[in-house]
């Protein structure tokens, strides 16, 4: 039986097969929650669910973001058309049944190999 070094996320439980991609992803999760905590203090009626959805998707696109806020606004839409046109092309090629989106930097784990 060979030994396998994985790195888990305490936050969500996502497996990674190195340190510095799990170490990104919790920074990543902790800037969502401070964004999901912000959104909650100041926007009255706010769902949890709604603020948690916002969090995570600014936390996701934060350079993307960062390029906006310094003069280049456009940087926003060119990035979703880009999702949008290589989801469109994932769909054409055929999907693996998944749902929601999948990070290529975790690592899937399967049950009694």
């Amino acid at each position: 039986m060979a030994v396998v070094a994985v790195w888990k996320c305490d936050r969500d439980g996502a497996m990674f097969d190195n340190k510095k991609d799990a170490e990104e992803h919790d920074k990543m999760l902790e800037l969502a929650a401070n964004i999901t905590s912000l959104i909650e203090r100041n926007i009255d009626g706010i769902s949890e669910a709604a603020s948690e959805e916002i969090g995570l998707l600014l936390a996701k696109r934060r350079e993307v973001l960062a390029k906006a806020c310094k003069g280049k606004p456009e940087m926003l839409l060119e990035a979703e058309e880009e999702k949008a046109h290589e989801s469109t092309q994932e769909g054409a090629q055929g999907s693996s049944g998944e749902q929601g989106e999948s990070d290529d930097r975790v690592t899937q784990l399967a049950a009694n190999q």
